[in-house]
């Protein structure tokens, strides 16, 4: 089960969250790896902000040798800045995605997850077609595949919608993220999942949640998600599903609370895993 599991960025980020000005982990990239691996898990997630630190401490062949020692081989790579601008040379964002790059052609990163835009400010679809498949190019050519996660409260709000961009984008190597946040918040059945072009999933996360939200969507999955299993999604009935889309792994477990960045790291990441792989043998088993 240990395989099939991957600890994405924010499961082992401590005292970090989205919602803040710096998103950065204050716990050495090292630490976080080791506790990880010790929780089973054999895949890891780096959000892109904690590249810069992480290479200066180590350096990119350094970081390679982290995931190596530890049994690590499903990489992660997540979050570049702005991607459907096409950011021009010398600008942060441009600097950022080049790094996404390097290292996941020197990590040798299974794929690089890229997130819509919430602003809420008019968008050209055309455009972010024809960036998507742009960044996808460059991913390939790092030796990753390219996914989007749709945001219900985005401009890319659902799988169809992701799907969509994705086609028109034209790249074998893009594909979908599907998050069971965004799926469950979203009102996406089960059954809907098991439709999903296998090509074309990219990744998969579990995680849990209350039935009720609490403030806005953004503030909800940010705050107050559960540990796969304590909370009322229909997490077997996903997993059942996706795999008779022939999803077969590896399953992230992303865990975003209050709650959650309380626990040392090491205890986040043993609860986080447990939890999730007591879900997955449930929805994996034959029926």
């Amino acid at each position: 089960m240990s395989d099939l599991l991957m600890a994405t960025c924010w499961t082992t980020a401590g005292e970090a969250a989205p919602d803040r000005a710096d998103r950065r982990s204050p716990v050495p990239l090292r630490d976080r790896v080791e506790a990880a691996a010790a929780a089973g898990f054999r895949g890891f997630g780096l959000n892109s902000v904690d590249l810069p630190e992480a290479e200066r401490t180590y350096g990119m062949p350094g970081i390679k040798s982290i995931f190596d020692d530890n049994g690590i081989t499903h990489i992660e790579l997540e979050a570049v800045p702005e991607w459907w601008s096409g950011s021009a040379a010398g600008t942060e964002s441009h600097e950022l995605r080049r790094t996404v790059l390097r290292a996941a052609e020197v990590l040798h990163a299974r794929h690089i997850k890229v997130t819509p835009d919430d602003s809420g400010l008019p968008w050209d679809f055309g455009r972010w077609a024809s960036e998507f498949g742009r960044l996808a190019t460059q991913a390939a050519d790092s030796g990753a595949r390219l996914g989007i996660e749709f945001l219900p409260w985005a401009n890319i709000s659902n799988p169809e919608e992701a799907l969509h961009l994705v086609e028109e984008a034209g790249h074998d190597g893009g594909g979908v993220v599907v998050d069971v946040w965004h799926t469950e918040r979203g009102s996406t059945a089960p059954a809907e999942l098991a439709k999903l072009p296998l090509e074309r999933i990219v990744g998969v996360e579990l995680n849990d949640a209350d039935s009720a939200v609490v403030g806005t969507l953004f503030e909800d999955t940010v705050h107050r998600r559960r540990y796969c299993g304590e909370g009322r999604f229909r997490l077997v009935d996903i997993v059942d599903a996706l795999s008779r889309a022939g999803w077969s792994g590896p399953w992230g477990i992303e865990i975003l609370s209050d709650d959650h960045r309380a626990l040392p790291v090491p205890a986040a990441a043993r609860k986080a895993f447990e939890t999730g792989a007591r879900v997955l043998e449930r929805g994996l088993r034959p029926v």
